[in-house]
C-alpha cells in the first residue's frame, strides 16, 4: 500500500450548492484526506480542508457509479470520481487506511510496523512544509515595508521574530528525529539486527579539515547594495560560488556570515605533486612575465599541458557508504538550542580541486560556445548561446554525492584551455597575448582569479581568437540552512560577447540546492534566469525547477525564447538540464535541443605543475590535493592550515600598513568585475 495517494476529485459544497474541483491527497500513515483548490496549492501547500478518517464509513450509490460519500463524527462528505474505475481505486485506497486507524482507535493489533522508509517519508514531508513555511516568511518584510503605523510596526516585529523561533525549533526537532533514527540504527547494528557500514580504514576520525556549516538564516546578511561591491578588503562577510558545495575550513575563523556552499561534484586534479609550496607571500608579481615564463615556442604541447582528470582513476563507489557510515558523527553533535553553525561535516566530501577550477567546467563544450558567433542572423546567435549555456550544468557532476571542492586563496589563479575537435594545433598560429598565451588561435582559453576575500568573488574570462567571442563573468553565493537542505543564492552575472557582431549576451546564473544533507547529499538548480541581448531585442527566460515533494521529475528546466518586443515565443525549450532537452519552435517543429548524455565533454588541458607559479590553483593546493588522495587526513589538515594561515598573516600585514590588495588580472567596473586584457580591447588596440 502506498503511503500517498493523490488526484482530482469533485466535492459538494453546500455553500455553492454544487460539485466544485478539488485536489486530493491521501495520507496512509496520517489517516487524512487532504483537499486544495488545485495541484499548484498543494505544492506550495495552501490546503483548504481535511477529513478524518477514523472511524469513518464509506458510502456509494448503485445507480451512479461515480459519487461516493465518507460519514464521520456525524458529518457526511460527498465526492465525485471521473468514472467507476477512479471511484474504485480511491474507495479501495480509503478502506485500507480507514481499517488500519480504526483498528488503532479500537486498541486491535494491526499487524502494522511502521517501517524506516514511512519515517523517512514523514520526515522529508515534514522538512518539505519547512520550506513553505520560510517562504511565507518573507511577507513579513513586504508587511514592514508598507506599514507606515509604528504601533502596527511594533506587532509585526514582534511576530516575525516569535515565527522566526519557532522555525529554528522546528529545523532542530528535524534534526533532532534524524538523530533518532539513526540511535535506533545504532543499537541494532549492536544487536546484530542490522549489518553494519564499514566506515573507510574501519575507523572515523573527525578533523580539523572538516569544513563547517553556517546554518542559521537569521545570521545570513544580505547582500550589500552594489555601490558596497568595491574595496574588497572592507566589505562585510559573505559568501562565494560556483557550481558547487563548498565550505570554510575548520581552521579559519567563522564569522556569523562567511560560511560558504557550492555545488556540483566534479574533478580533482594535479597529478604531479611535490614538496611543499615556499612560504613567499601571494604579492602581486608582473603576472603576464610570470605566466609566460615557462612557455616558449619551440615547446610541444604534450609537454607544456596537462589534461589528465583525477577523476578517471578516482573510484567513487564507496561515497554513498562512507557517508552513511559517519553521518552518526554528524548528527551526535546537535543538541536541542544548539547553534547549528557548529555541526561539522565530514572531510570525505573535499573535491581534489579549487573553486575556480570548477568553473571552467562551464566550457566543457567549448566547441558550442565558439560556434555561438558562426551564425548567420540574430536568431539563430541567440538559440545558439542558449544551447550553449543549458549544456553548461551538467560536466561537473561526477559521482552520486555531492561535494565541495577548495576555497580560493585570495589572489589564487587558474588557467586553461581547450583545444577544439579537428584542430590539431600543429604548425598553427599562436596567440601571444590572453588568458593563456602560446597556444593556438583556434583554442579556448580560460583564466579565472579569486579577486575578493569577504565576500569572496571569483572572476573568469573565456577567449576565442579566431572566431572573436568572449565570456566574462563574476559570481559569489549567499547560502542558507533550510533543514534538511542548504540554499546558495548565486549572486553575479556574465557576458557573452561576439565582437564581430557587437553584441552582448547578458546572463545570469541559478541557484543551487544541497538536498538531504543529513543523510547522502544531492544537488539540484533553481530560479528564474534571463539572458538578452540590448542590441538585437532579442531574449530569453530560463527556469530552473526545483523537484516538488508530491511528484514531479528531478533536474527539470524550461526555457522561452522571444523574438524583440514579442510576448510570444517563437521556441520553448523542456526537459533535464542534465539529460536530455527537446525544443518546440513556433513552426510546429520539434526537435532535440540537447542531449547532454551525448555530448562528448572536451578535457581542459593546464600547464603541468612545475612549470605553473606558486598562486596558480594546481601548485598552490598541491600538498592538500595529494594528501586528501593518499587519505592522510593530518598532513592535508596541516597543509591546508599552512595556506590560511599565510593568507591571515598578510591580511594582517597589508591592515597594518594600509596597504590595499590589488588583484592580478581583473578589476572592478561599476558592479563588475572585468578581465585587464579582454580580446575587445586587445583587437581595438591593434587597429591603432
Amino acid at each position: 500500500m502506498a503511503s500517498i495517494m493523490e488526484g482530482p476529485l469533485s466535492k459538494w459544497t453546500n455553500v455553492m450548492k454544487g460539485w466544485q474541483y478539488r485536489w486530493f491527497v491521501l495520507d496512509y500513515n496520517a489517516g487524512l484526506l487532504s483537499y486544495y483548490t488545485s495541484k499548484d496549492k498543494m505544492m506550495r501547500g495552501s490546503r483548504r480542508g481535511c477529513v478524518r478518517l477514523r472511524g469513518a464509513v464509506i458510502g456509494i450509490d448503485d445507480e451512479d457509479d461515480s459519487t461516493f460519500t465518507i460519514t464521520v463524527d456525524q458529518k457526511t462528505f460527498h465526492f465525485q470520481a471521473r468514472d467507476a474505475d477512479e471511484r474504485e481505486k480511491w474507495i479501495h485506497a480509503l478502506e485500507e487506511t480507514i481499517l488500519r486507524h480504526t483498528l488503532q482507535l479500537q486498541g486491535l493489533d494491526s499487524g502494522f510496523v511502521p517501517s524506516v522508509q514511512d519515517f523517512d517519508k514523514k520526515l522529508t514531508e515534514a522538512d518539505a512544509y519547512l520550506q513553505i513555511l520560510i517562504e511565507q516568511l518573507k511577507l513579513f518584510d513586504d508587511k514592514l515595508q508598507n506599514c507606515k503605523d509604528d504601533e502596527q510596526r511594533k506587532k509585526i516585529e514582534t511576530l516575525k521574530e516569535t515565527t522566526n523561533n519557532m522555525v529554528e525549533s522546528i529545523k532542530h526537532c528535524i534534526v533532532l528525529l534524524q538523530i533518532a533514527k539513526d540511535q535506533c540504527n545504532a543499537e541494532k547494528h549492536a544487536d546484530g539486527i542490522i549489518s553494519t557500514i564499514n566506515p573507510v580504514d574501519a575507523i572515523y576520525q573527525p578533523s580539523p579539515l572538516e569544513p563547517v556549516i553556517n546554518t542559521m538564516p537569521s545570521q545570513t546578511a544580505l547582500p550589500p547594495e552594489p555601490a558596497q561591491l568595491c574595496k574588497s578588503e572592507q566589505r562585510p562577510s559573505s559568501l562565494p560560488v560556483g557550481p558547487v558545495l563548498a565550505t570554510l575550513g575548520h581552521h579559519q575563523t567563522p564569522t556569523p556570515n562567511s560560511t560558504e556552499f557550492f555545488f556540483f561534484s566534479s574533478s580533482g586534479s594535479a597529478s604531479v605533486l611535490t614538496h611543499s609550496s615556499s612560504g613567499n607571500s601571494l604579492k602581486r608579481p608582473d603576472t603576464t612575465e610570470s605566466l609566460n615564463s615557462s612557455m616558449s615556442n619551440g615547446t610541444s604541447d604534450a609537454e607544456l599541458f596537462d589534461s589528465h582528470d583525477d577523476r578517471d582513476d578516482e573510484g567513487e563507489a564507496g561515497s554513498v557508504e562512507e557517508h552513511k557510515s559517519v553521518i552518526m558523527h554528524l548528527l551526535s553533535q546537535v543538541r536541542l538550542g544548539m547553534d547549528l553553525t557548529k555541526v561539522v561535516l565530514p572531510t570525505f566530501i573535499l573535491e581534489r580541486r579549487s573553486l575556480l577550477e570548477m568553473y571552467a567546467d562551464f566550457f566543457a563544450h567549448p566547441d558550442l560556445f565558439v560556434s555561438i558567433s558562426d551564425q548567420k542572423d540574430a536568431r539563430d546567435r541567440m538559440v545558439q548561446v542558449v544551447k550553449w549555456y543549458l549544456s553548461a550544468f551538467h560536466a561537473g557532476r561526477k559521482g552520486s554525492v555531492a561535494k565541495k571542492p577548495y576555497n580560493p586563496i585570495l589572489g589564487e589563479i587558474f588557467q586553461c584551455h581547450w583545444t577544439l575537435p579537428n584542430d590539431t594545433e600543429e604548425n598553427a598560429e599562436l596567440v601571444a597575448e590572453g588568458p593563456v598565451p602560446w597556444v593556438s588561435k583556434n583554442s579556448v582559453t580560460f583564466v579565472a582569479e579569486q579577486v575578493s576575500h569577504h565576500p569572496p568573488i571569483s572572476a573568469f574570462y573565456a577567449e576565442c581568437f579566431n572566431k572573436k567571442i568572449q565570456f566574462n563573468a563574476h559570481i559569489w553565493t549567499k547560502s542558507k540552512f533550510l533543514g534538511m537542505s542548504i540554499g546558495v543564492h548565486n549572486i553575479g552575472q556574465g557576458c557573452v560577447s561576439c565582437l564581430d557582431h557587437d553584441e552582448h549576451y547578458i546572463l545570469t546564473f541559478p541557484n543551487g540546492y544541497g538536498r538531504s544533507i543529513l543523510t547522502v547529499p544531492w544537488v539540484e538548480l533553481g530560479g528564474e534566469c534571463n539572458i538578452n541581448c540590448s542590441k538585437t531585442g532579442y531574449s530569453a527566460n530560463i527556469v530552473f525547477h526545483t523537484k516538488p515533494f508530491y511528484g514531479g521529475k528531478k533536474h527539470r528546466v524550461t526555457a522561452e525564447i522571444f523574438s524583440p518586443n514579442d510576448k510570444k515565443s517563437f521556441c520553448s525549450v523542456e526537459g533535464e538540464w542534465n539529460g536530455v532537452m527537446y525544443a518546440k519552435y513556433a513552426t510546429g517543429e520539434n526537435a532535440v535541443f540537447i542531449d547532454t548524455k551525448k555530448l562528448p565533454i572536451i578535457k581542459k588541458k593546464v600547464r603541468k605543475l612545475e612549470d605553473q607559479n606558486e598562486y596558480e590553483s594546481r601548485c598552490l593546493w598541491k600538498d592538500v590535493t595529494f594528501n586528501l588522495k593518499i587519505r592522510d587526513i593530518d598532513a592535508a589538515t596541516e597543509a591546508k592550515h599552512r595556506l590560511e594561515e599565510r593568507q591571515r598573516a598578510e591580511a594582517r600585514e597589508r591592515k597594518e600598513k594600509e596597504i590595499q590588495w590589488e588583484t592580478r588580472l581583473f578589476h572592478e567596473d561599476g558592479e563588475c568585475w572585468v578581465y585587464d586584457e579582454p580580446l575587445l580591447k586587445r583587437l581595438g588596440a591593434a587597429k591603432h
